[in-house]
């Protein structure tokens, strides 16, 4: 499967609906094949979510395994401790807290940055983790004590012909998975895909618990969306500049394979960089090359944007000539012109975040700067080689430095 199809929103956000829709509508097959295979079935989320958590350290992605973490611990709280019928002992009660604490565990994910997972991060995730199974075994030692009398009546109430699980926990369940889905939608990050992934899925398996293997076949599964997205999200890393956060030259390099018949390539270089960057200073640099960056996103047209290297960027254009992709360029070119940027006093800038936030603003007239590009284009008019037509657009690009700059040149 190819990453770059898995990183996509439709993917993300409708795979595990199809999984689940798959999963109930051939339960009978999957219960049979289960029994055959039992002892490596039961095992597999365990090997899977091992797997996640591993190549989460080698890529440097702390949050995908903590929810890895999260769902492996989950999987087995359910192996070891709710194999009984759910109307004996404490098993509906520890099902409860799980339903209601592994959603919990997985999104607190968002409030960590993404570092190795040898990271005091990882090291709070799993005391917060901890102390979850702490206080779960407090309730259930109160609860054998004579605690909680009636509480599966008053709050443990059940629609049998909805689920088994309390009908709180599956509104509660439905809620936090929707609320995911919004965040995937908004955002389509790596951690977004899998957390959502993971507690639609588990929210899932608590929902029909009572269905037979229902957590093996559901556990596993999430467990290979996972791994998937840990793929993904190293995918990214290798082929997207870090600064700009867009594709860089190894993406570009891959997409000028595949540009069919009729592409244009246009190049686009900041005006006068080196001395912006002499008279204000990296930091400021560094954000000239966002903002030129977030600008080319939003060119519209079919086209796709790169980071060729220091202030040159790349475009690419599928099925228009460099004619009829010149009133895109201008229309880029003219909105980077007129866009005034705040430049950022870091001298005065104070240690304290929140204040620095109220300074920010409050300083709506600070001193302000505006960049210019100059963009070469070149078509496969003459030729169909990605290359040449790159070479033609660089000395496009040349002359619209030597015309002055802040202008389009397309070549002849």
């Amino acid at each position: 499967m190819s990453t770059s199809f898995a990183s996509t929103t439709l993917f993300r956000l409708f795979i595990p609906i199809l999984i689940m829709a798959c999963v109930l509508s051939s339960v009978t097959h999957i219960i049979a094949a289960t029994q055959a295979n039992s002892g490596f079935v039961t095992n597999l989320p365990y090997i899977l979510f091992s797997t996640a958590f591993a190549l989460s350290h080698t890529f440097k992605q702390s949050r995908i395994a903590m929810v890895a973490l999260s769902m492996l611990i989950a999987y087995g709280v359910i192996q070891l401790r709710l194999q009984s019928p759910l109307t004996t002992g404490t098993t509906l009660l520890e099902l409860s807290l799980l339903c209601f604490l592994l959603p919990v565990a997985c999104c607190l994910a968002f409030l960590f940055p993404d570092t190795g997972v040898n990271d005091r991060s990882m090291y709070i995730f799993v005391i917060i983790v901890t102390s979850f199974l702490l206080w779960s075994y407090l309730i259930l030692t109160h609860f054998y004590t004579g605690g909680f009398t009636g509480f599966d009546q008053d709050l443990l109430i059940a629609i049998p012909e909805i689920s088994r699980l309390p009908l709180i926990l599956v509104l509660y369940s439905l809620a936090v998975t929707g609320a995911t889905g919004i965040f995937l939608l908004s955002y389509n990050r790596p951690i977004d895909a899998v957390v959502y992934s993971s507690i639609f899925l588990a929210s899932s398996t608590f929902i029909f618990f009572h269905v037979p293997h229902i957590s093996s076949t559901l556990f596993s599964l999430a467990g290979i969306l996972v791994i998937i997205y840990v793929i993904s999200a190293s995918h990214q890393m290798a082929f997207n500049d870090r600064l700009t956060n867009i594709p860089g030259r190894r993406a570009l390099e891959m997409d000028m394979k595949h540009l069919g018949r009729k592409f244009t390539i246009a190049m686009l270089d900041v005006d006068h960089f080196k001395k912006f960057n002499d008279t204000y200073g990296h930091d400021t640099g560094d954000d000239v090359l966002k903002l030129v960056a977030s600008r080319m996103l939003g060119v519209g047209g079919n086209a796709k944007v790169y980071r060729y290297g220091g202030e040159e960027f790349t475009i690419l254009i599928k099925g228009k000539t460099a004619k009829d992709s010149k009133v895109l360029l201008e229309q880029l070119r003219k909105e980077i012109a007129d866009y005034e940027m705040v430049l950022r006093d870091t001298t005065q800038r104070p240690d304290n975040h929140k204040k620095g936030a109220k300074n920010r603003v409050s300083d709506k007239n600070g001193s302000t700067v505006s960049v210019t590009v100059s963009i070469g284009a070149a078509d496969s008019k003459t030729t169909r080689n990605p290359d040449e037509v790159l070479k033609k657009a660089d000395k496009a690009l040349y002359l619209a430095k030597e015309k002055g700059r802040n202008q389009v040149q397309c070549a002849r």
